[in-house]
């Protein structure tokens, strides 16, 4: 099994370039959102239960698809220091089933990343969709660092369309 984590701040392109990489390849995407989404008409978004819940399914997902091979595409909003011990985690439970994680940091200029925020496909899986939160978040977590002491692909999606970044990610990872 591989799993292709791609991570990076709001408004990357994290799904976009997920979408392409999948069509390319057949990996599964498990997009952020879909575990947020599972749980945010349930519990407060924030609270510790939302996060516990959120946590548990996305681990779930993957050690799931770990026991069954199924190559997967899994995007996330790093922040570093506070998400290394679910980075770990999923470390842990894809290695322990013989697979590989493929880490891939996509970037992009924080004026692209204000236009691209507030598109209407964003709202669609809920996202963060206005200026002022997306400036909330880059001031108070570091959202543009590689996972510690892993070996990443960074990619500036800022002038890179989705379906190049996917073609790079394949190539750098042998996907095919």
């Amino acid at each position: 099994m591989k799993l292709v984590f791609i991570y990076g701040p709001p408004a990357a392109g994290k799904l976009m370039v997920s979408n392409e990489l999948a069509a390319l390849t057949g990996y599964k995407v498990c997009h952020n959102h879909l575990a947020i989404d599972a749980v945010e008409p349930i519990f407060d978004f924030g609270t510790a239960l939302f996060f516990k819940l959120v946590e548990i399914i996305r681990l779930e997902t993957v050690a799931e698809a770990a026991c069954l091979n199924i190559n997967l595409i899994c995007t996330f909003c790093y922040a570093k220091d506070l998400d290394d011990p679910h980075v770990d985690k999923l470390l842990n439970l894809v290695k322990s089933n013989g697979g590989e994680i493929c880490f891939v940091l996509l970037v992009c200029d924080k004026k692209e990343l204000a236009k691209r925020v507030k598109s209407k496909s964003r709202r669609k899986f809920g996202k963060i969709n206005n200026t002022v939160k997306l400036n909330e978040l880059l001031d108070k977590y570091e959202l543009f660092s590689p996972v510690p002491q892993q070996a990443t692909l960074c990619l500036d999606t800022t002038h890179l369309s989705p379906p190049r970044a996917a073609q790079q990610i394949i190539e750098h990872y042998k996907l095919l």
